[in-house]
């Protein structure tokens, strides 16, 4: 049997890895299946074509590996490996080994199929793609002995889109993976220690399994309440911890949420910025539920987190509260749904010399070379035009200053 053929059975005899759908795997088959046809060459170009968009084969189909959903990769996320019967871990075996001789294949090996010689020498003629590159990591030589660093893997980065993806939104009622994020680290966000501290402790119990509070960042705008949770997910994306961002109106979809995830062994931290409510709006009371008080309202691997310029969640007007003959009542309906968060914490705008203490900090993280009594002169101009000084207004002063030192310019 020559190598194409074999190939060609291999990616029809794969038991746990279902990737014949990949389009790169798809154009492959077909190009195997038409060695000895006349599509060959349009299916050379065809599949030369789809690859020209990807790095390498082996390198693609080692990425199908570490980001497929089956039976294995579950297992081994949720480190549950050992309960799988010896026949599963064999047919993984199997597998990788079939993957690692398929990401081999050449556009000489298959050409060396082509029984037409004139075919076969108009195939030499076309370009080929590159065999011989280096597998993601954990992959190097010998894929089926490589189960245990698979393993390792998938605990530390999930498996199937938990693998590939991070962070994702709720649109249509689906899961839609988010592939740019912002890129902040803890170490880029300035002050604010003993708030972070808390959301960083809180998660890290989470992640280890431990009890753990729902969060409700609560304070003046651009005190860095959002950027935090970015960066919590950043550093702990490896950890096993995904993130899903939702908007008020999906408030009502929290249970299907949670349903969709319940059997998953990732952690995930739902995420709501810049919560609010009106009055008499019904996702207060669902939002209620959600955090404590129906069925679905406590699952072990998930959390929300809720950013909010407001400690009262619910807007209301002096009507609304000079016309309630039951108030006390009323901000005890308002407060129920702060403290269901368990963990509220506060960031408040700095004072002035907290904030030059901002300005300075990252300038220096940025290199920038100048006077420091003339940075903070310039940032306090700079807040006093944008209406207060904040850890946002500090990091577009920056931004500002930057720009102008690079370009030579007077700032």
């Amino acid at each position: 049997m020559d190598k194409a053929t074999k190939i060609k059975h291999d990616i029809e005899s794969l038991c746990i890895y279902d990737i014949k759908d990949d389009e790169i795997v798809n154009a492959l088959y077909e190009l195997l299946d038409s060695v000895n046809d006349g599509l060959v060459l349009k299916k050379q170009g065809d599949f030369f074509r789809t690859m020209s968009h990807h790095s390498s084969l082996r390198h693609h189909i080692s990425r199908l590996i570490l980001t497929d959903d089956n039976v294995f990769s579950r297992s081994a996320a949720a480190g549950k490996c050992d309960e799988l019967s010896p026949s599963v871990m064999q047919a993984v075996k199997s597998d990788l080994a079939k993957l690692e001789e398929i990401s081999l294949i050449s556009a000489q090996d298959i050409a060396q199929a082509v029984s037409d010689s004139e075919m076969r020498e108009l195939f030499l003629e076309m370009p080929a793609w590159e065999s011989n590159a280096l597998p993601s990591a954990p992959f190097k030589e010998n894929w089926a002995e490589q189960i245990d660093e698979l393993i390792e893997f998938h605990k530390e980065n999930g498996y199937g889109k938990y693998a590939k993806y991070a962070a994702f939104t709720w649109r249509d009622r689906e899961l839609v993976p988010i592939s740019a994020l912002d890129g902040i680290r803890l170490t880029d966000l300035k002050n604010y220690e003993t708030q972070r501290e808390q959301v960083v402790e809180n998660t890290r119990a989470f992640l280890d399994g431990f009890p753990a509070n729902n969060v409700l960042l609560y304070g003046d705008r651009g005190t860095g309440k959002s950027s935090t949770i970015h960066a919590i997910l950043n550093e702990y994306r490896n950890k096993g911890l995904r993130m899903i961002e939702i908007s008020k109106g999906d408030i009502g979809d929290l249970t299907m949420i949670r349903e969709q995830i319940s059997q998953s062994p990732m952690k995930f931290i739902i995420y709501i910025d810049d919560l609010s409510f009106d009055s008499h709006d019904d996702s207060f009371g669902e939002l209620k539920a959600a955090l404590e008080g129906s069925l679905s309202g406590r699952q072990s691997n998930t959390l929300i987190y809720a950013t909010s310029n407001r400690r009262h969640l619910i807007k209301e007007n002096f009507n609304e509260r000079e016309n309630d003959v039951h108030r006390a009542d009323t901000m005890q309906e308002e407060l129920s749904l702060s403290d269901r968060f368990g963990l509220s914490i506060t960031f408040i705008n700095p004072d002035k010399k907290d904030y030059f203490d901002i300005v300075t900090k990252i300038a220096a993280d940025r290199g920038l070379e100048a006077e420091a009594n003339k940075l903070c002169e310039k940032a306090e101009v700079w807040a006093r035009r944008r209406g207060g000084r904040s850890p946002r207004c500090a990091r577009q002063f920056i931004d500002y200053a930057e720009a102008c030192i690079k370009r030579g310019r007077e700032w």
